[in-house]
């Protein structure tokens, strides 16, 4: 598994969550709504350092991961995080995993 973050999504953390290098964004899973992969569940995302990391992706000394405990969620996808250029908004999309 792996998170692949665009250029466009990255300058929308630099700009609206205002992260820097050194600075850690975590997805995870968060009960309510529905999303591609499951009913009742949608991803989150904050700023927090980790607990225990299970995947990590650096980016511009950004580190973006997501915790052992939400790999479930994945189901062996892979995490694609993009700007919806028209909402100016972050979209998440899964691809299988190689």
């Amino acid at each position: 598994m792996k998170i692949e973050i665009s250029q466009q999504a990255l300058e929308w953390f630099e700009q609206e969550m205002e992260a820097r290098s050194g600075e850690w964004i975590q997805f995870y899973a968060r009960y309510g709504g529905s999303s591609k992969l499951h009913e009742g569940f949608t991803l989150g995302m904050t700023k927090a350092e980790p607990d225990e990391a299970a995947i990590q992706q650096d980016e511009n000394g950004i580190h973006f991961y997501i915790e052992e405990r939400d790999l479930w969620y994945f189901d062996g996808h892979d995490l694609h995080v993009h700007l919806n250029e028209d909402r100016k908004e972050i979209e998440f999309d899964y691809k299988k995993g190689s």
